[in-house]
């Protein structure tokens, strides 16, 4: 071992990508960086020149040059969008390995999410990854809707394809570190939420992603759970979000002098705000067992955070929901690249 997990709290879009880049730039180049699942959720990363990148297919650390991107079995892949981010970085094929196993997304899969309405009946993106996974579970049925295709038996994909486990164990025989960014957030997993059917089509936990990877339990060292200070739920009819309120009144009182509106990086419509939820944390926290706990967004509680202080309305937060998971917070993201890791904190303001 060593493996290290990125799993998000809520329900998505808690800074996952943020995070597994500040991961992979902890081992100086050396890691390797896997994405699972697929294109229905976006994750945001900036480069070294600051250069903002927002990633549906590859992990949010491709952005920094790293010797290898893995995109394992439990991947679901639309080729013309992967293509597209690996042409927008320069990488080669040496640079990307995709799994025989890994599936991919058809022309067939967005029809019929887009045809079913689910868009429409539980805030589902209808990128086809749902439509993908039905597909895989259906093996090959008669009558049973568009079909599974395989990365191997995609010709776009073929220069990628390789054998993933043996890399992946390849590089943990070497010693170097492995990071699964995973996607969306733990109270969207189809087996431990208790918002079903808002929820998305795999499971969304540390465990679940090491399977997508094809790793064993015994490889993992690193379980990071990202939470946000307000936590978010896409746009419609997509569950629900204990107090929820609006942009508005979040920038007001944040004191931010821009406007803090948030919108989904797949389908560009406003996201739902809500106030912390201690119990979908709490889960999350039961189920992962983390190692270390990131609370992102901290700037959204008090806009002055933005540059990496903490302010003493800051720290009470972070205390308030301490208390609230008996956990303690390790890192708080305080803006849109940036982190303070707690014990090693910069200068306080009143």
């Amino acid at each position: 071992m060593p493996v290290s997990i990125v799993v998000g709290g809520q329900y998505g879009s808690e800074g996952k990508g943020k995070v597994a880049l500040a991961l992979a730039r902890q081992e100086r180049g050396e890691a390797v960086v896997v994405r699972v699942g697929g294109p229905n959720s976006g994750h945001t990363g900036y480069d070294r020149s600051g250069r903002r990148w927002v990633l549906r297919q590859l992990p949010v650390a491709a952005v920094d040059g790293v010797r290898l991107i893995v995109l394992p079995a439990g991947s679901y892949i639309d080729p013309d969008l992967l293509l597209e981010e690996i042409a927008s970085l320069g990488l080669a094929p040496e640079d990307v390995a995709i799994s025989p196993q890994a599936r991919v997304i058809t022309s067939g899969h967005i029809d019929h999410e887009v045809n079913s309405k689910i868009n429409q009946s539980i805030g589902s993106t209808a990128t086809g990854t749902g439509a993908a996974v039905v597909a895989a579970i259906q093996r090959g049925a008669p009558d049973a809707g568009p079909a599974a295709v395989f990365a191997k038996n995609d010709d776009r994909l073929k220069p990628y394809v390789k054998s993933t486990i043996d890399l992946l164990r390849q590089a943990l025989d070497e010693g170097r570190r492995v990071i699964i960014e995973g996607t969306q957030g733990f109270g969207l997993s189809p087996l431990h939420s208790p918002h079903w059917p808002n929820v998305t089509s795999r499971d969304t936990s540390a465990a679940g992603f090491l399977s997508e990877a094809g790793l064993a339990p015994t490889d993992v060292d690193d379980v990071t759970l990202v939470l946000r200070c307000w936590p978010i739920r896409v746009s419609g009819n997509s569950g629900p979000l204990e107090a929820e309120t609006d942009w508005e009144t979040i920038s007001r009182e944040s004191g931010a002098h821009i406007d803090l509106h948030e919108f989904t990086s797949v389908t560009k419509k406003l996201r739902r705000v809500g106030r912390f939820e201690f119990d979908i944390a709490k889960q999350a926290i039961a189920v992962n067992m983390p190692t270390r706990i990131v609370l992102n967004h901290l700037d959204h509680v008090d806009w002055r955070c933005h540059d990496g202080a903490l302010t003493s309305a800051a720290r009470k937060f972070i205390h308030f929901v301490e208390r609230g998971l008996n956990r303690n917070v390790n890192w708080v993201g305080t803006g849109v690249d940036s982190f303070v890791e707690l014990g090693q904190l910069s200068a306080v303001r009143a």
